[in-house]
């Protein structure tokens, strides 16, 4: 199954949800989905119940939840960690669609991938 992305509000720029759609890839945002505000554990949670990989750019806090979680015994439906303003928009696109293309839904699992490491 392929990777259902869900933005979280430092990651929900409309240019990046806009031309991911017009891919083809499933996408949601906590602006959509009526989750603004929540905290990081809230948003995991939330994107864990949707079924959906979390994109962000708040790399730290995300990383420091996924060690926890795997301490924990938890689990989440994965995360993409993007450095804001690295990668342009085209540049974020080609990246986020080689993850896509290479990992399923199952296989992110409780993964963190950096974009970065996509080049």
């Amino acid at each position: 199954m392929q990777i259902p992305l869900y933005m979280d509000e430092d990651a929900m720029s409309h240019s990046l949800t806009r031309e991911l759609r017009a891919r083809g890839v499933e996408v949601t945002t906590a602006m959509s989905e009526g989750t603004l505000g929540y905290d990081d554990p809230a948003q995991l949670e939330f994107a864990k119940s949707q079924g959906r990989v979390i994109y962000t750019y708040n790399i730290a806090d995300y990383y420091a939840l996924h060690i926890q979680y795997l301490t924990d015994g938890k689990t989440h439906a994965g995360m993409i960690l993007a450095h804001q303003g690295r990668f342009t928009l085209g540049e974020q696109i080609r990246r986020t669609l080689r993850i896509i293309a290479a990992l399923s839904a199952e296989e992110m699992r409780d993964r963190a991938e950096f974009l970065s490491a996509w080049g």
